[in-house]
């Protein structure tokens, strides 16, 4: 995720978004004006951004105030010049009361702003501080121009005003909205972190000209397609502009990959991202602490395995506990010069990839464009779309905007930093939509009759999909595992052994299913419609190289004549490299259909394995229960591991 969400109160919050978000998230000294605070922190000053501003005497790239920041995220929502406007109406012989009503906009609010931070990948932000004043002004004109995109988006599609009883009517703000813009240098731990804050009024202005407050919950819930389409506009002006491409790591096994700029040495993330090694250590002490507790009968208080529902919440918990306070903002220049000496001192990289990482990362993308067509299929993609949304989604249910924000990821990922035609996510979504997806919605109300709140799940069985793995429960190795016996005291951690050596058990992550589920879906259709496919085997092949990690890409200089030698023992590459020249070669339809059976037969492989040995420790541990008495679950014991349950308007990747 590059796009968080946080909405803005009036009253102390506020006051902490003045105080130190804009200046650098520094601390502003008291009684010191705020353009002055931001020229001492070396940060630029806020920009103000939206088509609203017209309406409001305000000019896109105009310099922000503290009058006007007061006036319109302080005062419960106020007119930016409500202090003019009142001493104007006041000398014209209006009462204290009209001329106060005349700077409000609407009815006053407590919730007045919304607080969107965005920043680009890892890669990316690194390229801009190490890299030359050129590269750098690329990369921040870049980074402006994805904000202003997913502020048109977020404008179009997104924002509503709710007025009526219950707010049963809805309408986009036809002159757009207001948001000022702050750009951050660093993170908390002091290392490189390209970000902007972009505060965002809630008033909008309807049709009749009157003020009302935008509906933050469609903000929340649409954050996850506002990330995708940042990541994926910033990528590809990025890349067109300094020729550069993007690949597919992975960060988290079992979790989908994260699109990053090829040619940019991981050691420089892991240089980067101190504070994440802080809070995955503490992740792992609080994991350690859930498996092991206890009650006053010795019992487990819960379920030995960690769900990825706690594994979220144990990790929200961890980056409060290890949140630094926060540094001394600096100027830009001097930090890109520490910036550049603590790499080539702390990362482990070489100094002459350091100071030529443009040139290494140009080099690896000249290789990419040569090996990876990028092949969008509307057809393919909709599947993939579709089944990756189904599982993710607990009870296959979702809506539109989990599947624009997957399509977003599926450009990201097949494209590798080329620009797209507009509207190609759009079309991915009909096509989903109209060929694969049910409507199961039951519109009794408004809301219900409204695109963005229909309710979907896929055409498909469940039975037809691979089953998802049970939950696996640790191996009975009390040197290595920390969860006993049911029943029995936690075993106590062998001396010498640190939290992070613990074999901590976790519910498989969903990806892999949905990987699985696509691949499935393919080869139904594949077998149900084979005159639709014969024509365009070479196409799917082009879309699944595409979409492959260049480490299992074949090359195009591999000898032929090792084609006939006996494969070697050990771990089978992910794709069958021989199928694939051969593919190249003759562009039929027989081998892309074997090449498909190969990668979806290993896959099928991999889950069946892993769902035998969950089913092996479930049944040991179901013996064990068989012979103890029950003792009573407490409610909210059964809530730290029962699934969440998505309802008609939310989905469990809302909000992420």
């Amino acid at each position: 995720m590059t796009v968080d969400i946080r909405v803005v109160r009036a009253g102390q919050m506020y006051r902490y978004y003045l105080r130190e978000t804009v200046v650098g998230d520094g601390r502003r000294p008291a009684r010191t004006p705020l353009r002055e605070a931001q020229e001492q922190a070396g940060v630029p000053a806020g920009r103000w951004m939206g088509r609203g501003l017209a309406v409001l005497g305000l000019a896109p790239g105009e310099e922000v105030t503290e009058a006007q920041l007061r006036n319109l995220f302080g005062e419960r929502g106020r007119h930016p010049y409500a202090d003019r406007i009142e001493a104007d109406r006041l000398a014209a012989g209006d009462s204290a009361k009209k001329a106060f009503k005349a700077g409000a906009l609407g009815r006053r609010v407590m919730v007045t702003g919304v607080d969107f931070v965005f920043r680009p990948q890892p890669t990316i932000y690194l390229l801009w501080a190490l890299g030359d004043e050129e590269t750098r002004r690329v990369i921040e004109a870049a980074h402006e121009r994805a904000i202003e995109r997913v502020l048109e988006w977020i404008e179009d599609e997104v924002a509503v005003i709710r007025y009526g009883k219950d707010g049963i009517y809805r309408v986009r703000p036809p002159g757009g909205l207001v948001a000022a813009r702050f750009r951050h240098y660093e993170a908390r731990s002091g290392r490189p972190l390209l970000h902007d804050h972009l505060l965002l009024s809630v008033k909008g202005q309807r049709l009749d000209g009157k003020w009302g407050s935008i509906h933050t919950t469609a903000l929340h819930e649409n954050t996850v397609a506002a990330s995708a389409l940042c990541n994926e506009l910033v990528a590809a002006e990025i890349c067109e502009a300094l020729g550069l491409a993007t690949e597919p790591r992975t960060v988290t096994p079992g979790r989908r990959p994260v699109m990053e700029i090829a040619g940019v040495p991981h050691e420089l993330i892991r240089w980067t991202s101190r504070r994440s090694d802080q809070i995955a250590a503490c992740l792992e002490e609080l994991e350690h602490e859930y498996v092991t507790a206890v009650d006053d009968d010795g019992e487990l208080k819960f379920l030995p395995v960690v769900s990825e529902r706690a594994r979220a919440k144990m990790n929200a918990m961890a980056a409060r506990k290890t949140r630094p306070p926060k540094q001394t903002a600096r100027p830009l220049a001097q930090l890109r010069a520490w910036w550049k000496a603590s790499a080539i001192l702390n990362s482990g990289v070489a100094v002459d990839v350091i100071t030529s990482l443009l040139e290494y990362a140009r080099a690896a993308a000249a290789a990419i464009r040569a090996r990876v067509a990028a092949v969008v299929d509307i057809a393919l993609a909709a599947v993939d779309v579709t089944a990756t949304v189904f599982v993710m989604n607990e009870g296959g249910r979702f809506h539109r905007r989990h599947l624009l924000a997957e399509a977003r990821r599926h450009l990201a990922l097949v494209l590798r930093g080329r620009r797209r035609e507009p509207g190609l996510d759009e079309e991915i979504v009909a096509a989903a939509i109209s060929t694969h997806c049910l409507d199961i919605s039951e519109p009794k109300t408004t809301i219900g009759l409204l695109a963005d709140y229909r309710l979907y799940t896929a055409r498909w069985d469940l039975a037809d999909l691979p089953a998802r793995p049970r939950p696996p429960t640790p191996a009975p190795d009390p040197d290595r595992q920390p969860p006993t016996d049911p029943g029995e005291p936690a075993a106590l951690r062998p001396p010498g052994q640190d939290a992070g050596e613990w074999e901590i058990p976790r519910i498989p992550l969903q990806y892999d299913r949905a990987v699985l589920a696509g691949a499935v879906v393919r080869e139904k259709l594949r077998t149900t419609t084979t005159a639709a496919v014969r024509g365009r085997a070479y196409d799917i092949v082009a879309h699944q190289q595409a979409a492959m990690p260049e480490q299992l890409l074949a090359h195009q200089d591999a000898d032929p004549e090792d084609d006939d030698q006996e494969p070697e023992a050990g771990p089978r590459s992910g794709i069958d490299l021989t199928a694939l020249r051969a593919l190249k070669a003759s562009r039929t339809d027989v081998e892309a259909l074997d090449l498909t059976d190969e990668r979806l037969r290993r896959l099928q492989d991999a889950f069946a394995k892993a769902a035998d040995h969950a089913h092996e420790t479930m049944n040991r541990y179901a013996d064990r229960e068989d012979t103890t008495t029950p003792h009573p679950v407490r409610e909210d014991d059964q809530r730290a591991h029962r699934p969440q349950q998505p309802d008609r308007h939310r989905g469990p990747e809302a909000g992420r």
